[in-house]
């Protein structure tokens, strides 16, 4: 691998620990939470208990990987006002 490589590499794994890599992640997450909603909908109308256990305990993955993001974007040392 070339030097080149190593610094673009180093760089790229530095963005996910960045604030906007991190605002990226939460984007993301946030993203996935359509289709969690769209999978509630779903089981709700087909009467599917399993997919509708299966749509939360999404949602609840989905809630804590965000409140995992935020809480690294305040020891990132983010002083954005929304944060506090």
């Amino acid at each position: 691998m070339s030097n080149k490589t190593s610094k673009t590499l180093t760089k790229a794994k530095g963005f996910k620990k960045s604030k906007t890599g991190t605002y990226l992640s939460i984007g993301t997450t946030a993203f996935g939470a359509l289709s969690t909603l769209k999978q509630v909908k779903k089981a709700r109308a087909e009467h599917d208990t399993l997919k509708l256990v299966d749509a939360v305990v999404s949602a609840a993955a989905i809630v804590t990987g965000i409140a995992i993001l935020v809480r690294e974007l305040k020891r990132i040392g983010d002083d954005d006002v929304l944060l506090g």
